[in-house]
């Protein structure tokens, strides 16, 4: 069975629209894992499908159990990756994508989850400021906590043994093309075998 994929990236790197990329042209072969959270769910989000929304004294307990490969705190409100939501995915004959932030890079990494581990890379920092600056929705303060935390997980990727591959996100095509390279021999296999499941 292919390894699960951990994903990981600063907010800017383009490692959402590689996604994107990858899921559209191989929609029988990934799938995210559905994150469980504490805060309610939006305007057209469907419970199981967007998050799995439970209250606090669930997850806590779930936290207890040690039901997560790993969860954080953001805003007030709680999220985490389930074992359960990952076993659900490779279960369906599909690879599990998990795009999570390095400290959750950090704690999966102490489970015994087997994943391959991915980092996307701007080619600088500079340059990652200027493509959150293009996007106009940051203000001043959380565009340097964006870059402050960009930082970090460059420098954790620089240690050797972080990641199994780091993609300079420096053209799109090119990036993409590297990233086809990595998950080839796993899209093989599922190609293979994923009919069924459809």
């Amino acid at each position: 069975m292919p390894k699960p994929i951990v994903i990981s990236g600063p907010s800017g790197s383009g490692k959402s629209t590689l996604l994107t990329k990858l899921f559209g042209e191989f929609p029988n072969c990934f799938a995210f894992s559905v994150s469980h959270t504490t805060r309610k769910p939006r305007s057209g989000e469907q419970h199981g499908k967007d998050y799995f929304f439970v209250p606090m004294e669930e997850f806590e307990k779930m936290i207890d159990e040690g039901s997560f490969l790993e969860h954080a705190q953001f805003s007030g409100n709680r999220y985490g990756t389930s074992k359960m939501a990952v076993d659900m995915i490779q279960k369906s004959g599909r690879l599990c994508v998990l795009d999570v932030e390095i400290n959750g890079v950090k704690n999966i990494k102490q489970t015994d989850l087997n994943a391959q581990y991915i980092f996307v890379k701007p080619p600088s920092l500079e340059d990652l400021r200027k493509r959150l600056e293009r996007r106009g929705t940051e203000t001043k303060e959380s565009l340097q906590k964006r870059l402050d935390t960009a930082q970090e997980a460059l420098q954790y990727a620089e240690q050797p043994g972080s990641y199994d591959h780091i993609i300079v996100n420096d053209d799109l095509n090119t990036a993409y093309e590297q990233l086809k390279q990595i998950v080839k021999d796993d899209i093989n296999s599922l190609s293979n075998g994923t009919a069924k499941h459809e």
